[in-house]
């Protein structure tokens, strides 16, 4: 939690005014039972109706005094909350996006979605209550002893054993609960988590009629959640009962005292109202103390979750290297040399093991690619497919061996050129809300509306546009909803093809195209500009027959490497596939 206190540092002034303007109010406050006690021993005593009333101005001044200060406060704390809670938002969400795959998978969706809402929200109510109350609370508790010690020394010695006491009670339930309310967070993010995947799969869980499973076990972690929430607030309900019982106690002691020393003629009948005032200021106090020490709690909580994202650090961390128009020109000669004698992509030797995983997902993966070439990847499900191409963006890192790009380890890369040279096409089909062309434009962000066009009838997409009103300027919903499967798959290949990559990844990414749509898409790619070197990872072998090579995977280790026909002559488990999906000939 401490750790996101820089947060604050720009908002220095805001985090002095607020608590000094409440401090100011509660001075205010304090001047009040005075008051009252000067009417009550001057003003009615000698019946002097003048007295009362200018004693009376005296407390609205006092009010409206008080009013001011406390609006201003509240401004000041919550320009300081709200702009903490930007910030560390915004640092969150970028930290999140220099992580690798593998960080993602490890800390988990639901938990990330939680701790960039719900736990921010609940650090940013923390940080406005703490301004606002932190010092203010403890002023009045402490200067409404100090004022009874300027009235009564003797019934200012029941302040002194009742204020320890209250913060003893306090103080005790904070302690219990803190560690409660970090469970209490982590339930939440296991109903998050159901919750994200009922409403993800939401036609899977009908196509199966799986509604009654998913909602019983919604009301499972929905119910372990209540408990949870139910048993911590038991705790700090407890708070409010024994407060009183001690504030009464203290009261009724008082009141005692002060009407023998009445009696004697030490105090007066005003002096022991403002006693009692100022006791009961202190029981309000103590009250909003305690709901702030709640609040405290779960931010502290909730602010060590989000410090524990942001202490994670990437794998893969985003560098980026400055050049100039001369250090372009000679990359670009370089690369031109490159092409010339050395592979375009390269794997040697390469291991890749999960994190958390026993077993090895890719075995001595080594092959190597020239410029230019049609590379189809096939294999069973769970062989090691989408791993493979994944390593060559670098989502995942390898553990053993390397992959190179042009001769170059794609560690050696800052990830932002890397990326820059390759494009590549999810097995799932994402699009983002906007239009069609704010979707094309991730590819380029720049791209003319010829580049635009160009990619789209490559990717024989032209007629998804032009059947949309407004063409590139239709509507895209939500993760493309308002697009078929077939669709959503020609657009966001269009979207990779629009940077012109050295290196297009298209995995598994026409499954729903029909035959002759996925000829036209792959003999549309052979003979696009540039001759990039494609990768087509695909389940049919009517994908992949055309390549210029095709690497077989069975269980996470090549079967075999070569042409469709060598392969059919002497790879046994390519044959098998190639037969799954073509009758036998006589």
């Amino acid at each position: 939690m401490k750790s996101l206190l820089i947060f604050l540092k720009n908002y220095k002034k805001e985090c002095v005014l607020a608590p000094l303007f409440k401090m100011l109010e509660a001075s205010f406050e304090l001047i009040v039972p005075l008051v009252v006690s000067a009417i009550i021993d001057v003003g009615i005593v000698n019946r002097d109706r003048g007295y009362i009333v200018k004693m009376c101005m005296v407390m609205v001044a006092l009010g409206l005094i008080g009013l001011i200060c406390s609006v201003t406060a509240q401004y000041f704390a919550a320009k300081a909350a709200a702009g903490f809670g930007t910030k560390v938002r915004h640092q969150l969400f970028a930290h999140i996006q220099t992580f690798s795959f593998s960080e993602i998978d490890k800390a988990g969706t639901a938990t990330l979605i939680t701790r960039m809402t719900s736990d921010i929200n609940q650090v940013q109510s923390g940080v406005n209550m703490v301004l606002r109350l932190f010092l203010r609370s403890p002023f009045i508790v402490f200067g409404a002893m100090v004022m009874a010690f300027t009235i009564d020394l003797k019934a200012a010695l029941i302040f002194v054993v009742t204020i320890p006491l209250l913060s003893l009670v306090v103080f005790g339930v904070m302690a219990v609960s803190i560690p409660l309310y970090r469970k209490v967070q982590e339930r939440l993010d296991k109903v998050l988590g159901i919750t994200r995947e009922n409403l993800t799969g939401a036609r899977v869980i009908r196509a199966f009629h799986k509604e009654e499973e998913e909602k019983n076990r919604f009301e499972d972690g929905l119910e372990s959640l209540t408990s949870m929430q139910t048993y911590v607030g038991k705790i700090s309900a407890f708070l409010n009962p024994v407060t009183y019982v001690i504030i009464n106690a203290a009261t009724i002691v008082l009141l005692h005292t002060g009407a023998v020393q009445v009696n004697i003629g030490n105090l007066t009948q005003g002096e022991v109202v403002a006693l009692v005032n100022y006791m009961s200021q202190i029981l309000v106090e103590l009250i909003k103390l305690a709901n702030l020490i709640i609040t405290i709690t779960k931010a502290y909580a909730c602010g060590n979750r989000v410090a524990s994202i942001l202490e994670i650090r990437s794998s893969m961390p985003v560098s980026r290297t400055a050049a100039g128009n001369d250090n372009d020109k000679e990359q670009e000669m370089s690369r031109e040399t490159e092409k010339q004698s050395i592979p375009m992509v390269q794997f040697s030797h390469v291991g890749l093991t999960y994190q958390g995983s026993g077993a090895e997902s890719l075995s001595d993966i080594d092959f190597s690619v020239q410029e230019g070439e049609t590379v189809g990847i096939i294999g069973g499900t769970g062989s090691g497919k989408t791993s493979l191409v994944h390593l060559i963006p670098r989502f995942y890192d390898v553990t053993k061996g390397e992959v190179l790009i042009c001769g170059k380890n794609v560690k050696d890369y800052p990830l932002e050129e890397l990326r820059q040279r390759v494009g590549i096409v999810m097995q799932k089909a994402v699009l983002f809300s906007g239009t069609i062309r704010q979707n094309l434009c991730w590819g380029k962000a720049d791209a003319t509306e010829e580049e635009l066009y160009q990619a789209l009838e490559t990717a024989q997409a032209k007629e998804v546009v032009e059947g949309k009103e407004g063409k590139l300027e239709a509507n895209v919903e939500q993760g493309g909803k308002n697009f078929s499967g077939g669709q959503r798959q020609r657009l966001t290949i269009a979207r990779a093809l629009v940077r012109k990559p050295q290196i297009l990844i298209l995995d598994d990414s026409a499954s729903a195209l029909d035959y002759a749509t996925d000829a036209r898409l792959r003999k549309a790619i052979r003979e696009m500009e540039g001759c990039p070197t494609v990768f087509i990872v695909s389940q049919r072998t009517s994908s992949i027959q055309h390549a210029d090579k095709i690497i077989v995977l069975d269980d996470g280790e090549i079967a075999g490497i070569g042409t469709h026909d060598n392969l059919l002559e002497n790879c046994q488990v390519y044959r098998e596939i190639y037969q799954s999906q073509y009758k036998k000939e006589a």
